[in-house]
């Protein structure tokens, strides 16, 4: 069985965030899907428009997922490859020309996807706040 790990925030989701997921999945027999947490995110300076719970929720019901565990810190990632005999490591390109992830080499496949043309849920919160629709 093909293992596989990717990560994000997934909030508001969207078709971008379905099509990554579905092609992650399409890489092995098994996703695992690593949700940012609250607090993780608070310290990269983001908000989420849906907390942790309710993100992890949602990505837990799509089809494609297997497993959702919480993504707490930058460091964790070859915790989450050896607790969970992860075989590929999915990133969306956007991280492609950065050697942020390179180390995780040393523990199994690291794929870039790229990402959905025309999404993103920096873009539709930037729509929902110039609409009015959205409130900080």
């Amino acid at each position: 069985m093909k293992r596989v790990l990717t990560y994000g925030t997934f909030d508001l989701l969207h078709h971008g965030h379905i099509r990554i997921l579905r092609r992650a999945r399409e890489m092995g027999d098994y996703l695992v899907v690593a949700v940012s947490t609250d607090e993780f995110n608070a310290g990269k300076g983001k908000k989420s428009y849906m907390d942790y719970a309710t993100r992890a929720e949602i990505v837990a019901a799509i089809r494609y997922v297997d497993k959702v565990i919480p993504e707490r810190s930058w460091e964790q990632k070859v915790e989450d490859i050896v607790d969970n005999d992860i075989d590929i490591v999915v990133m969306g390109d956007d991280w492609a020309d950065s050697d942020r992830f390179d180390y995780l080499r040393d523990y199994c496949e690291l794929v870039f996807l790229p990402r959905t043309e025309g999404v993103s849920t920096t873009e539709i919160k930037e729509d929902l706040r110039r609409e009015g629709k959205l409130l900080d």
